[in-house]
């Protein structure tokens, strides 16, 4: 807990964070936005790709270039939103955008992933699908999609650590690089071997990177829309730690759940000693804070703390909530 001595320090500090972390959100928007474009237009030149080459490789890597184009979307819009007020209709603004965006993103890559396993079985036995029909021009296509990603990968190599929004954003393209290298890789054995075979194997492989991934990425969508508690959080540390405060006797019915990334939220109900002056309420509330947002590895800014006197019973609390 901070002491008075250092509260006057504690708020300079907060405030060179806030002003900080307004200049990081601006930089973060306008990597993604790059990042966004470079994307949007290899999917649109992959797609003529696989129109004109039939390859089941560049068209899976198409299909998972469009998820990636949705996902890159949503964390852009995300960003951008993060910067306005919310209002009194969306009290959080859009930011649940982010992970309804994501669980969608999810779905469609598991279905892509599992066409293109099947699609390349049956390529293999010869039931379906034929050769590729320009192997140079897959080979174009496959080189410009990984010259495209790797410029993507250095955009937010940067400041991929900042938060899971940077980090998600930094794993589709890195995923994507390694989707454009395995097309490359198909063509380069196509032209060496002749055996047009390996097009089907690749998208074999490209699927085989996607399918999970796309688990991993539903799972952290239901995780929030659950209001599940964030990763990295004890909760019965939270309360132990709560309960050290001066005057606080219990605490109890403490809820954590992440409304978007970057965005946890915590509410409990701290039974107080009783007869407590409101300057002590307000001291309890601000170490209360305090100890959440700078004491635990995931930090909670957000927080809504109910003080309750010792006795407070519950039919009292029905009362007050009718």
């Amino acid at each position: 807990m901070a002491s008075r001595g250092q509260e006057t320090s504690t708020q300079e500090s907060q405030g060179t964070k806030v002003l900080d972390s307004q200049g990081r959100a601006r930089e973060h928007q306008t990597r993604l936005m790059v990042t966004l474009g470079l994307t949007l237009t290899i999917f649109l030149v992959e797609v003529i790709g696989a129109i004109i080459t039939g390859s089941l490789a560049l068209l899976v890597d198409c299909a998972h270039m469009l998820t990636d184009v949705a996902v890159l979307t949503a964390s852009t819009i995300t960003a951008i939103l993060m910067r306005r007020k919310p209002d009194k209709e969306r009290t959080w603004g859009w930011a649940r955008l982010e992970p309804i965006t994501a669980g969608l993103g999810a779905l469609i890559l598991m279905a892509v992933g599992v066409y293109a396993l099947v699609e390349a079985v049956l390529r293999l036995v010869g039931i379906s699908g034929d050769e590729v029909q320009s192997v140079g021009m897959l080979l174009g296509f496959g080189v410009l999609g990984l010259v495209f990603n790797v410029i993507s990968v250095f955009v937010l190599s940067g400041q991929h650590k900042d938060n899971m929004n940077m980090r998600a954003a930094f794993l589709e393209t890195m995923n994507d690089a390694l989707g454009s290298f395995t097309v490359v890789v198909s063509a380069v054995v196509i032209m060496t071997t002749g055996w047009h075979g390996f097009d089907a194997v690749a998208g074999a492989i490209i699927a085989l990177l996607i399918v999970p991934r796309a688990f991993i990425l539903m799972k952290n969508a239901v995780k929030v829309l659950l209001e599940e508690t964030p990763d990295g959080l004890d909760l019965d540390e939270v309360r132990k730690h709560m309960k050290s405060v001066d005057h606080v006797i219990d605490v109890h019915d403490v809820h954590a759940s992440t409304v978007a990334t970057g965005m946890p939220i915590l509410t409990a109900h701290v039974v107080v000693e009783p007869g407590l002056s409101m300057a002590q309420g307000a001291e309890i509330l601000h170490q209360l804070h305090t100890c959440l947002t700078n004491h635990f590895s995931v930090s909670i800014p957000h927080t809504t703390f109910q003080l309750e006197p010792k006795g407070f019973s519950s039919s009292q609390k029905e009362k007050i909530h009718r």
